[in-house]
């Protein structure tokens, strides 16, 4: 038995898959007709309208809810680098381990966030081997901990202002 072979252009859907489209304003008979179903005049009557949120008069439930949390305006975001990614990059040449800034770090590619990071922070993910001088805005307790260990030097902002 021979399989038919199946052409792009002969696809169609299963008979009766997508119901007709019904006329709307087609006269009294069609059961569509005059107001084509949406009741009499007023806004949900006109076109191109979206009532998001309004549940009928009914307190919608986005007044219902509490508020909750607290969005902090003086928020500092800062791009996170972790130990092992500073290592990787000393290692591959895109960083020069004797001082290493902010600036170098994202003309290496390790700092992502674009103008929505105002700051780099340094994270100890990983492990680092070699002794470096490194200057960001801030960092963890761990990873000031690591670089010192290995010999290195951290410089953060709230070292720098004092």
């Amino acid at each position: 038995m021979t399989v038919p072979q199946l052409k792009m252009n002969e696809l169609r859907d299963n008979p009766g898959a997508r119901p007709k489209f019904k006329r709307l304003g087609r006269g009294i008979g069609s059961g569509k007709g005059k107001t084509s179903g949406k009741g009499v005049k007023g806004q949900k009557a006109r076109e191109g309208v979206s009532l998001n949120g309004f549940e009928g008069g009914q307190l919608p439930i986005y007044r219902r809810l509490p508020k909750r949390g607290f969005n902090n305006i003086f928020r500092v975001e800062s791009a996170p680098v972790n130990l092992d990614a500073l290592e990787k990059a000393i290692e591959s040449g895109k960083l020069n381990a004797d001082e290493i800034t902010e600036e170098s770090l994202r003309a290496a590619g390790l700092v992502r966030g674009g103008k929505l990071a105002k700051g780099v922070r340094l994270l100890a993910k990983g492990t680092i081997s070699r002794a470096v001088t490194i200057t960001v805005t801030g960092a963890s307790a761990a990873a000031i901990a690591a670089i010192e260990a290995a010999g290195g030097k951290v410089i953060t902002a709230a070292k720098a202002a004092e």
